[in-house]
């Protein structure tokens, strides 16, 4: 079924929450813990780039904030707040638009290095499927490095799978929500 993105509306990054985490849409205040959360050099070994000066995440989280240029396409952004600390430990971001006549979410996430290893990234992940289909987004999607072994096992828990599909040296992962159901 085709989607006309004009009449369907733009989405937007609501706050929800999943068991252990609250997910609330990026602003440019975050940039601050945020980077202090990202500043680890290892963490930017598959996602590229180095770490971000608290001045250059709220500049680039303003951008993002004030959402897609481009009608057909919205970006939404979350940090991830971990409830039982009340602390920032990641984000997570799906790029929503239009591929062969249906909505497709290109998903993303990143947790920092001290809390990496307790299942955030998966719980994350699999809350973002979750608010996807509930916005009736029916395919997602993720790039990922082919030796990313953790990411590929939290794209694995959060139902996608990967294809022969390669884009810019990573690999296409691919995943339908319960958006149907």
């Amino acid at each position: 079924m085709a989607i006309d993105r004009a009449r369907a509306g733009r989405l937007a990054p609501l706050p929800f929450a999943t068991g252990g985490l609250d997910l609330l849409p990026l602003e440019p205040g975050h940039g601050g813990e945020m980077a202090r959360v990202l500043a680890d050099p290892a963490l930017h070994h598959y996602i590229g780039g180095e770490p971000a000066t608290p001045e250059a995440l709220r500049s680039r989280y303003e951008r993002l904030a004030a959402g897609s240029p481009d009608p057909a396409v919205d970006w939404l952004n979350w940090v991830i707040r971990l409830r039982a600390d009340g602390c920032l430990v990641g984000t997570v971001q799906a790029t929503v638009g239009i591929e062969d006549g249906g909505q497709v979410a290109e998903i993303a996430w990143v947790v920092g290095t001290p809390w990496q290893g307790r299942g955030i990234a998966t719980e994350a992940a699999r809350g973002l499927v979750d608010w996807l289909a509930g916005q009736r987004v029916p395919t997602v999607i993720a790039h990922i490095h082919p030796d990313h072994a953790a990411s590929a096992a939290v794209a694995t828990a959060a139902g996608l799978a990967p294809t022969r599909q390669w884009h810019d040296g990573e690999v296409r992962w691919h995943g339908t929500t319960a958006a149907d159901s």
